[in-house]
């Protein structure tokens, strides 16, 4: 896959696998890096998304994860869905090849991006060291049984924007009530913006990282 890479510092030992959102691409993310000020070097991966139709914006083509064919529930595109899923295990097992252990990796992932880490870091068969999923919800969330014993206990951060009109509110924390009823340890963040990212969300997502790696 195209993908950009940063690296905090010289040898990193551990990585963040960082999925951009719809419309977006691999340079979305790459300005928080810097404001992270992580304790320990870490390398930021971020792929940019296939260029596919999307049916929400008429059929016009861009980078997506997956097809969305209506805003809210609905029809999901599992055939999509669960190809970017394989993209994801793809890339996880390059930074392994690379020498970053498993359990030193986090999924990270905005919006459609966050849906694909939620949808990939259950099922994922070896232990991770974290997910983030940011202004999104857990896709196929019917088949959460398919979830892999490996990441049972994994720390997933969930951060929303209270007037988010993309994804309601509600969808997410619909999502993370369905995630803490199956167990998984979700450390759940609202804040006051639409579907972006704000200052005091990065604080966290800093104290996230430095923690799980």
């Amino acid at each position: 896959m195209d993908k950009i890479e940063i690296e905090s510092g010289p040898h990193p030992q551990a990585a963040v696998i960082w999925l951009h959102g719809l419309g977006a691409d691999g340079h979305d993310f790459e300005p928080i890096v810097p404001q992270l000020e992580l304790p320990r070097p870490v390398r930021f991966v971020f792929p940019h998304a296939p260029v596919r139709p999307v049916t929400i914006n008429n059929g016009m083509r861009m980078r997506a994860w997956y097809d969305i064919f209506q805003f809210g529930d609905g029809a999901e595109d599992e055939a999509g869905i669960r190809a970017s899923e394989g993209l994801l295990k793809e890339l996880v097992s390059g930074e392994k090849k690379r020498g970053v252990a498993s359990d030193k990796i986090v999924l990270a992932g905005f919006s459609q991006g966050g849906a694909i880490v939620l949808q990939t870091g259950l099922r994922y068969p070896e232990r991770l060291a974290g997910i983030m999923a940011l202004s999104t919800y857990l896709p196929l969330r019917e088949k959460i049984a398919e979830a892999d014993s490996a990441n049972r206990g994994v720390p997933i951060f969930m951060a929303h924007g209270a007037y988010d009109d993309i994804i309601p509110l509600a969808r997410a924390q619909q999502s993370k009530e369905l995630l803490v009823k199956a167990g998984y340890p979700v450390e759940w963040r609202t804040y006051p913006m639409p579907h972006s990212v704000c200052p005091e969300e990065i604080g966290h997502i800093s104290a996230f990282l430095a923690r799980t790696l």
